[in-house]
């Protein structure tokens, strides 16, 4: 599958550049705060009504600030530790004025640190950061964390103590497309974070591909509430606005967690024509967005909703259509699309108001042969959302994970892609890189691949995603989606947290059989062997096997990566140790 487009990679209204090559972010950058300062870059909001604008002169001076501070001090790869919002943003464009790769990250939840301080470790440990960035503030916590961790002799700097002089100190380095520009680490969901080369030629490839998909121009606004320390976040809410010579509105996750509405409220406060987050964003807004809330939303000028970053639910996109049609949203907004840090940000991906792929396929035919085809009245069926097609450039294939041989249109395989945005390789790690990136194809003879580790099949140019390999249940030969076993057992008990559940194989002496571990809500009364019964029936009737094991525990206990991510894995293996909070169990 490949589509070629002869189109430059020059940023929207970025002007040349000497020798006639394509200018970089910097230059980008630098000549719009030139050129106009007083252009709104981003407004930071924080609760319901607290806002902070930041204009492209300001934005210009304290990013220059920073990187003379780095450049005086000779920073290789500082880690960011800031909480999301201004500072984090001036720090990430510091890093790229100075010529040095930030390695972004994120203060460790201090009421969760034996879930999230290990992380960051890894990282610390991976990425040898020169320096950690944080703010005047959180420096005192940032040096006793690396104390009390382990043997980090890492200098800590705050970036808001930045002189203000210090951006007359500030020399404009060579910033070639070869040249790395993020240290982006994976969520960790199915391994330990990687650190994930992204070079400036990455990024000018991958915020091309965005704005054209999205139908991006100097009058759209962005408003995205993701975590800046992953790449959603980060490259589609800090950089992709900056490339595109928009303004950008940023949210806390935080602030969208407690009180979903806000994300709602802001698309029509601040007129937002791209937004966007993972599915499950959009089935919290269903359940928490009331009636009453409704009446004072508007959501007419919301032109690309992408939904990416985990299984896409058709149901939640016909939901939330239906639900909030008389706010003005239109279901052709939704943007179903596929990446991964791996590829920068974006993959694949649709057309502006092009309205989402959804097709019914025979779920036999997909579960027991991996193949697409299409259901008939009476089959049993299942709905899979097509996630768009690649950029000019590149190739997606879908392969034969045994035999790196491409699949037939229509058949599963793992999805591998090649092109300018496939990211450089893993940092410090030629092993784990080895097993990713630099594969080739006969059919593509030049073209190096970088494979995914995702299953899913090309039916009439439209990539269809269905599952991870490593998370593929095997049942009596048949490959089953740990997606729809956890589906059918939200559906069948109400008391289970959504999204709050996994599913995975067990390996026994007949082979493999199905476990499931679920949050359930509630308290004393409720009651466990009834919900276990109904998960039960719900699974054997929607999917066709058998629980063989399932565990309820407590809220907030799943184990997550940082980006929300379920680790089915890692909840497998604390599962067959013993180790989770359960409050009630069964096994067969």
């Amino acid at each position: 599958m490949r589509i070629e487009l002869d189109e430059t990679t020059r940023p929207p209204g970025a002007g040349g550049s000497t020798g006639g090559a394509p200018d970089g972010l910097v230059e980008t950058m630098r000549r719009r705060a030139d050129l106009d300062p007083g252009a709104l870059a981003f407004t930071f909001l924080a609760g319901d009504h607290d806002a902070q604008d930041l204009t492209r002169g300001a934005l210009d001076r304290e990013a220059r600030a920073v990187a003379a501070m780095l450049q005086a001090h000779d920073v290789q790869r500082p880690l960011l530790l800031h909480a999301p919002g201004r500072d984090y943003v001036t720090a990430l464009i510091g890093c790229l004025y100075a010529g040095t790769a930030a390695v972004p990250a994120y203060p460790p939840d201090p009421a969760r640190l034996e879930r999230t301080l290990p992380r960051l470790l890894a990282i610390v440990e991976d990425a040898q950061p020169g320096a950690v960035l944080t703010t005047a503030a959180l420096k005192p916590v940032a040096e006793q964390l690396l104390r009390d961790a382990g043997p980090f002799e890492i200098p800590v700097l705050a970036t808001d103590e930045a002189a203000a002089s210090g951006e007359a100190d500030w020399t404009p380095p060579e910033h070639g497309p070869e040249r790395l520009a993020l240290l982006q680490y994976t969520s960790g969901s199915t391994a330990l974070p990687r650190g994930v080369m992204i070079t400036h030629g990455n990024l000018l490839h991958n915020c091309g591909f965005i704005n054209r998909a999205f139908g991006a121009s100097e009058r759209s606004r962005a408003l995205v509430w993701l975590p800046p320390y992953h790449d959603m976040g980060l490259i589609g809410g800090i950089v992709q606005p900056l490339y595109g010579g928009f303004p950008g509105v940023l949210m806390s996750p935080v602030d969208f967690l407690r009180r979903p509405v806000r994300w709602l409220r802001a698309i029509g406060r601040y007129g937002a024509t791209h937004s966007g987050s993972p599915n499950f964003a959009y089935e919290l807004c269903l359940r928490r967005v009331t009636d009453e809330d409704r009446r004072e939303i508007d959501l007419s000028t919301w032109e690309v909703a992408f939904n990416g970053a985990e299984p896409i639910s058709a149901a939640t996109m016909d939901s939330f259509s239906e639900a909030f049609a008389g706010c003005g949203f239109r279901r052709e907004a939704f943007h179903p699309c596929y990446g991964l840090a791996e590829g920068t940000l974006m993959v694949t991906g649709g057309a502006k108001l092009a309205g989402p792929v959804v097709n019914r396929f025979d779920r036999r035919a997909l579960d027991e042969r991996g193949e697409a085809v299409p259901a008939r009245d009476g089959d049993a069926a299942k709905t899979v959302v097509g996630c768009g097609r690649p950029d000019r450039g590149h190739t997606v294939a879908v392969v034969d994970p045994d035999t790196c041989r491409p699949r037939p249109p229509g058949t599963v395989g793992e999805i591998w892609f090649a092109g300018p945005g496939a990211a450089a390789g893993y940092w410090g790690s030629p092993e784990a890189a080895g097993d990713t990136f630099g594969f080739s194809l006969p059919e593509s003879p030049g073209e190096r691949f970088v494979r995914t580790g995702d299953l899913g099949f090309e039916l009439g140019g439209e990539l269809y995603v269905t599952g991870r390999a490593k998370e593929v249940i095997v049942v009596a030969g048949r490959n089953h989606s740990p997606v729809d076993v956890e589906l059918a057992c939200e559906a069948a008990a109400p008391e289970l947290r959504p999204h709050c559940g996994a599913a995975f194989g067990l390996i026994g002496e007949d082979g493999e059989r199905v476990g499931v571990v679920y949050e359930v809500a509630g308290g004393e009364d409720v009651d466990m062997d009834d919900v276990i019964r109904r998960m039960r029936g719900a699974v054997a009737t929607a999917v066709g096997i058998q629980l063989q094991a399932v565990a309820l525990i407590e809220p907030k206990t799943l184990p997550k990566t940082s980006s929300g991510k379920v680790q089915r894995l890692l909840c497998r293996s604390l599962y067959e140790e013993g180790r989770l909070e359960t409050v009630a169990a069964w096994s067969l």
